[in-house]
């Protein structure tokens, strides 16, 4: 199963639009050293993050895939539980990542620019959250 080793997935995703440039902050790795560390950082090149694969089981978040402008990432995680979807809107960005965790992955929460909340899993165990370093960036 997956225990986590997350963001430094989301937190090189650089956005951008034909009216205001923005870049990307990266906020480090999270995760208690088990499971199998992973990074999407290099992605961010492809584009802003417009949409995300979060596979969930009854206990915990088991898998993950970002689609980079076009570009989807390596799929990380198990086989087993439901694979749910979300589309990020042309302009909008994900703008902090929260969650929850005990000996796995328990919740994984998406914050947008456009105010969107967007939630996978149960909402138990240590809080961690991950916002830009510098203002004017985005995740």
């Amino acid at each position: 199963m997956w225990t986590f080793m997350l963001l430094g997935l989301l937190c090189a995703s650089a956005s951008a639009s034909a009216i205001q440039a923005r870049y990307s902050s990266y906020s480090g790795e999270y995760g208690s050293g088990g499971g199998e560390p992973f990074s999407h950082s290099g992605l961010q090149l492809e584009g802003p993050i417009t949409a995300i694969r979060v596979r969930v089981n009854s206990f915990n978040i088991v898998g993950l895939q970002v689609r980079y402008g076009q570009v989807w990432s390596d799929y990380v995680g198990g086989k087993l539980g439901d694979l749910e979807e979300i589309f990020i809107h042309p302009g909008e960005s994900v703008i902090a990542v929260s969650g929850s965790y005990s000996n796995y992955l328990k919740t994984l929460n998406f914050v947008t620019d456009e105010g969107r909340f967007l939630s996978f899993g149960k909402d138990t165990g240590i809080m961690l959250y991950a916002v830009p370093l510098h203002s004017n960036t985005v995740l």
